[in-house]
């Protein structure tokens, strides 16, 4: 199955994705497709709300539960922040990563 996605302003689609293809896969080939590194977020929007998806949700099975409003959904890759390596870290300052932001190196 395809998913398309929004990436800076231009729709991707990210093909081969089953019921069980998580979110984290999702934004891991988006990040590989653009080549950049960083933390991201999958995004659903539906009718002008905005929910973050975290990590292990699926995106087909959220569109699945929405049933006949799946139409209206659009999703959105949004880049949170840089990655661990491009940023200053020593080992004794670990950053903790929020659930909605998925890693991407």
């Amino acid at each position: 199955m395809e998913l398309k996605v929004w990436v800076e302003g231009v729709v991707r689609v990210v093909s081969g994705l089953s019921l069980n293809t998580s979110c984290q896969d999702v934004v891991i080939a988006l990040a590989q497709a653009i080549g950049q590194t960083g933390r991201y977020v999958l995004i659903l929007k539906l009718r002008g709300n905005e929910r973050h998806l975290v990590a292990e949700d699926c995106p087909l099975q959220q569109l699945t539960q929405l049933g006949q409003q799946a139409a209206e959904v659009q999703f959105i890759l949004r880049r949170t922040g840089p990655s661990l390596s491009e940023g200053p870290n020593t080992p004794s300052t670990v950053r903790r990563l929020p659930l909605q932001s998925l890693p991407v190196s």
